[in-house]
């Protein structure tokens, strides 16, 4: 596979040049001021990109299931019950996550394809009138799927059922990418990783923790020690961390928040709607439907393509890295071989997206799939023309 092509799947992302330079730095001393300036900015700034009011940032050396880890541990115990619905891979691994550390899951069954169901996690809120679920989990972006869960909807069913359950929520493939309100949704904690919308290598776990998950964290008793928040904010307040940090990822998710914020928090999301709504246009274009059963359930980082009946998306991309050197998603868990992931999110122009479809059909043909080459590719071209041209005249 070449180097030089850009990757398609969900995550890590293609970075950009400038968070590729600002990662490659000489060693720095990380009890040092010099260590503290780059590191508050980025605090800061993911403060900012999850719209946080109050709380804590928390900057671990992991990835998103780190994240998921770092979250349960901190603030719950051996057989304390929390609410998961399970619809897609991810909303499964934080389950099974859950499970072994001796937590009780209380799960709710969803369809892939689906979202989180907002009206099943409100009766069994009300249900629970011994309060014994301490908190709920929810995938925000089912990466799996390409779904997007309503977590303001989440948030309504906790309060209309008068629960007092801390609400967890995985954003690893939206945050950055995808409008987040931690404050407007009352997040307790708040999951991301450096790889997706903040264009980073692999490497770091970034959390929001809200006053009531820190105030959990008094009387938790499930173990941690790597990932204990304790001894992470004790360190902070002098500017550096318990043991040795990724400096060179710290100075990139810096630079990743500088850029995120130079083009405008809104323009990144309208930017990944807009490659997002492209992509369907080409998915259509071809005769298929994205996973997501819904349009209100499209995600604008990642859309999982239902594959033809007796055809298999895994065969599509093995085909594209072996033949044109890209990178697509394969299908996952319930929808393996049923669907294959294209992956719009982080850094990504009308010409890399175009050159990621244009494959897409060229394995189509290949494999024998009933697609006529140049359908999806012109749709998604009119779209961005049509769209373009509108963004031009709004500014002009």
């Amino acid at each position: 596979m070449s180097l030089q092509n850009p990757v398609f799947i969900p995550g890590p992302t293609n970075i950009p040049e400038e968070i590729r330079k600002a990662c490659d730095i000489p060693t720095l001393d990380h009890r040092s001021s010099a260590f503290a300036k780059l590191f508050r900015p980025a605090v800061a700034g993911v403060r900012r990109v999850l719209n946080m009011d109050e709380g804590e940032v928390i900057i671990l050396p992991s990835t998103g299931t780190g994240g998921w880890e770092a979250a349960v541990s901190n603030t719950l115990s051996p057989g304390d019950t929390v609410l998961a619905a399970r619809f897609g891979m991810f909303s499964h691994r934080w389950i099974d996550l859950c499970q072994r550390h001796g937590l009780n899951v209380q799960i709710i069954e969803a369809p892939w394809g689906e979202g989180a169901p907002l009206g099943a996690i409100e009766a069994a809120l009300r249900a629970d009138s011994s309060r014994k679920i301490k908190a709920v989990l929810a995938t925000h972006n089912e990466t799996a799927t390409g779904v997007r869960s309503d977590i303001a909807g989440i948030r309504s069913a906790l309060d209309n059922s008068g629960h007092d359950a801390m609400l967890f929520v995985d954003g690893v493939s939206s945050i950055g990418s995808m409008p987040f309100d931690m404050a407007g949704w009352g997040v307790d904690i708040a999951v991301a990783g450096s790889q997706k919308g903040f264009m980073l290598p692999a490497g770091l776990a970034i959390l929001g923790v809200s006053p009531k998950a820190a105030e959990a964290m008094k009387s938790a008793a499930l173990p941690r020690t790597f990932f204990d928040f304790r001894d992470m904010t004790s360190s902070y307040a002098a500017g550096g961390y318990p043991y040795t940090p990724p400096v060179g990822l710290i100075a990139g998710l810096a630079k990743s928040i500088e850029m995120l914020e130079e083009e405008g928090l809104e323009a990144v999301y309208a930017r990944h709607a807009r490659y997002a709504e492209a992509t369907r246009r080409a998915v259509a274009g071809w005769g298929m439907c994205p996973c997501a059963v819904r349009a209100e359930l499209y995600s604008d980082t990642v859309t999982a393509v239902r594959v033809p009946q007796g055809f298999n998306g895994t065969d599509l991309v093995q085909l594209a890295a072996k033949k044109y050197g890209i990178a697509f998603g394969v299908g996952l868990g319930e929808v393996a071989g049923k669907v294959f992931r294209i992956g719009h999110l982080g850094l990504l122009t009308d010409a890399m997206l175009l050159s990621g479809l244009a494959v897409a059909e060229m394995c189509m043909a290949d494999l024998g799939w009933q697609v006529r080459l140049g359908s999806g590719l012109a749709a998604a071209q009119d779209y961005l023309r049509q769209s373009t041209g509108a963004e031009l005249s709004a500014a002009a």
